[in-house]
C-alpha cells in the first residue's frame, strides 16, 4: 500500500488522483487531519485515516500496512516544520514502511537565505539517519508563486521587484504527477531527486513573455531591497512576511533555484508547462 499525506491539499491531492489512474484504488491510503475531506477518495475505495504531525499515535495508525510512505512538508510559517516532519519520519519507521518520500525543495541548503530551504535540508538529513530508503522530491519552485511575486502585471504594465536569478518555475500539477510515477512505478529513486521546469529565467524573462501574453508592453523594475521592503508594508503586507518573501530574491541572486534538470519530463513523457504557457493561461482566464 502506498499512504499519502496532505491529500486534501492542492499538491498530494493531486497525487492521488493521478495514483488512482496508474493502480487499484485498494492499494492506496490517504492520511489527512479532516477525513470529511477526504471523502471523494473514500468514495473510491482509497482508505482514509485520520492523521497529524501533531498526533504521532494516530499518524502511526493511518501509515498501518504502507510500503511507501509520501509526507508532504508543512506549510505553515509559524510552526517548527523541522520537528513536525521528524513526527512524520519517526512514524513511518515504527508503521514498518519501507520507503519515504518527502515534498522537499530545489535549492534545499543548510545555508540558503531561503528559510524553507533549511528545513528541507535538515528534513533530508532526518530522513537520511532513519534507516530507511528515501527519496527527496526537490521540486522546482512553484509557478504559482508568480502570482503574488510579479504583482499586478496585467494592470500597471510593470513588474516591480528586487534584483533577482534565474529560477526554473515549475507547474505544481507536472510536479504532483511525476510524485505518481515515481511511487507507481518499478523504477528506484534514492536520495534527493531534482523535478524542474526544462528552463530558469529572469524576471527580465518573464517580462518579455508576459508582453507576449497580453500583446502589449512589460516592463520590468528593479527596486532596492530596503525601497521594495517598505512598498510592500505601504501597501499593507506585514513586514516579517514581507522581508521573508525577500529571502526568495536573496536566494534566486545566488543562484539556489537556477539549475533544470531533464528528469520531469523523462517522467512526465512530455514537455513540463513553461511561465509563457502560464502566463498565457492567466492572462486568457
Amino acid at each position: 500500500m502506498i499512504v499519502v499525506t496532505g491529500a486534501t491539499g492542492a499538491l498530494n491531492g493531486a497525487t492521488v488522483e493521478h495514483l488512482l489512474k496508474r493502480m487499484p484504488a485498494e492499494q492506496i491510503g490517504v492520511s489527512v487531519r479532516d477525513v470529511a475531506k477526504a471523502q471523494h477518495f473514500a468514495d473510491r475505495g482509497v482508505r482514509v485515516r485520520q492523521g497529524s504531525y501533531e498526533d504521532p499515535a494516530a499518524l502511526e495508525h493511518s501509515f498501518e500496512g504502507a510500503e511507501q510512505v509520501l509526507l508532504v512538508s508543512s506549510n505553515d510559517p509559524h510552526a517548527d516544520a523541522v520537528a513536525l516532519h521528524r513526527v512524520g519520519i519517526e512514524a513511518a519507521v515504527a508503521a514498518g514502511a519501507g520507503r519515504i518520500l518527502y515534498t522537499s525543495h530545489q535549492g534545499a541548503g543548510a545555508d540558503s537565505p531561503f528559510h524553507p530551504a533549511r528545513d528541507h535540508a535538515a528534513t533530508e538529513q532526518l530522513l537520511a539517519d532513519s534507516g530507511v530508503a528515501w527519496t527527496a522530491l526537490r521540486n522546482g519552485f512553484y509557478a504559482h508563486s508568480l502570482t503574488w511575486l510579479l504583482g499586478p502585471w496585467q494592470q500597471t504594465g510593470t513588474i516591480v521587484a528586487p534584483a533577482d536569478g534565474p529560477v526554473s518555475w515549475t507547474d505544481r500539477a507536472d510536479a504532483a504527477e511525476a510524485a505518481a510515477v515515481i511511487l507507481a512505478g518499478e523504477r528506484g529513486f534514492d536520495g534527493p531527486v531534482t523535478l524542474t521546469a526544462g528552463q530558469a529565467v529572469t524576471f527580465d524573462d518573464v517580462a518579455a513573455m508576459a508582453s507576449a501574453a497580453i500583446g502589449r508592453e512589460v516592463t520590468r523594475v528593479t527596486l532596492d531591497d530596503e525601497a521594495w521592503i517598505a512598498d510592500k508594508v505601504a501597501a499593507g503586507t506585514p513586514e516579517a512576511m514581507a522581508r521573508m518573501t525577500l529571502t526568495t530574491f536573496q536566494a534566486a541572486r545566488q543562484g539556489r533555484f537556477a539549475g533544470v534538470d531533464p528528469l520531469l519530463a523523462e517522467l512526465l513523457g512530455r514537455e513540463p508547462r513553461s511561465v509563457a504557457e502560464q502566463l498565457a493561461d492567466a492572462h486568457a482566464a
